[in-house]
């Protein structure tokens, strides 16, 4: 059977979700006022950047993810969504690329306070083709600007969209586990004995 998914470059929201889960941090710990001094200085380069649009914020945020600005990133989440990640323990980590190019389409607003935005993420793959991923960003206007509560984009071709929610980062890495294994069982070759295996299971469970 044909495996067909988007994995490459919509992934990498995956890798700045759950890459840090349950790890300690690398760096020594700081004081609290160098710590506030810090975040204090990035959110004010954050609301330097032009954020009064939708389609604006997506653009910061995937600059952070595309240069691997970590704390960038992360302030380009709605307040909610960076309670429950500190809540979890959940470091933002994403993975930086060079290669990585982004096309933001026309942001459709849902009422006063709500937007999606349409985005394609191109990069290369590991044969060093193009690879172009698809993805859909939900995004919630607060009162530093608009930011990002959820995504959302198309794995398995034909099928339904995978939706991740910032806002409920436990519930996101349960949908990402599952992912990975889902990938992992349809891009594994099938034998005559594995699929013998597979049918007896569902014959066993119906």
């Amino acid at each position: 059977m044909r495996c067909c998914y988007r994995f490459a470059g919509v992934m990498f929201v995956v890798i700045f979700l759950a890459g840090g889960c349950g790890k300690p941090a690398a760096t020594a710990p700081e004081s609290t006022g160098g710590a506030q001094a810090a975040a204090a200085s990035d959110a004010s380069a954050t609301n330097a950047a032009t954020t009064d649009t939708p389609e604006a914020a997506v653009r910061v945020f995937l600059d952070a993810v595309k240069t691997g600005n970590d704390r960038a990133a992360e302030l380009m989440f709605t307040d909610l969504a960076r309670e429950k990640i500190k809540d979890l323990g959940i470091q933002v980590a994403p993975r930086g690329s060079d290669t990585a190019k982004y096309e933001i389409s026309q942001a459709e607003l849902l009422a006063d306070d709500g937007a999606r935005v349409p985005c394609k993420w191109t990069d290369l793959d590991k044969e060093g083709n193009p690879h172009i991923d698809e993805m859909t960003w939900m995004l919630r206007k607060e009162a530093v600007g608009w930011r990002v509560a959820g995504m959302a984009a198309v794995i398995f071709e034909g099928e339904d969209p995978l939706l991740l929610d910032f806002e409920n980062p436990k519930e996101t890495l349960q949908k990402l586990e599952r992912l990975r294994e889902e990938i992992a069982r349809r891009s594994t070759p099938q034998t005559p004995e594995s699929r013998q295996a597979e049918n007896t299971t569902e014959g066993v469970r119906r």
